[in-house]
C-alpha cells in the first residue's frame, strides 16, 4: 500500500530533522530503532515492487542506522546523514508522485 509508505517516508524525514536539535541520547537510540523498522519495510516494499535500487539504498540506510553495532561517525557528519537521509525520503515522495500522475 503506498499509504504507508508515504507515511513511514515522512515520520522518518521528522526524525532525522529532530535529530539536529540538541536531544537527550534516548532519543537518538530511539530513532535508531525506528530507523530501523521503518528502512526495513521501505525495502521489503521496494523488493516487493521489484525496484531493486530503492531496496538496496533501503536496506543500506537500514543498517547504517541499526542500533546493535553502532557507527561512530561523530556528531557533525551524523547531522549531515541525517539532513541528506531527510532531503531524499522528503524528494522520493514527489518523484513517485510524479511516477504514479503518468
Amino acid at each position: 500500500m503506498k499509504n504507508s509508505e508515504t507515511i513511514i517516508k515522512i515520520v522518518l524525514a521528522i526524525l532525522m530533522f529532530l535529530c539536529l536539535l540538541d536531544m537527550a541520547y534516548g532519543f537518538y537510540q530511539l530513532v535508531r530503532f525506528v530507523a530501523l523498522i521503518g528502512f526495513g519495510i521501505l525495502a521489503y516494499k521496494a523488493n516487493e515492487q521489484n525496484q531493486k535500487t530503492e531496496m538496496i539504498i533501503y536496506g543500506g540506510l537500514a543498517l547504517l542506522f541499526q542500533p546493535f553495532f553502532k557507527i561512530a561517525l561523530g556528531r557533525e557528519m551524523w547531522n549531515i546523514v541525517d539532513v541528506i537521509v531527510g532531503i531524499g525520503l522528503i524528494g522520493s515522495l514527489f518523484i513517485n508522485r510524479k511516477k504514479s500522475q503518468r
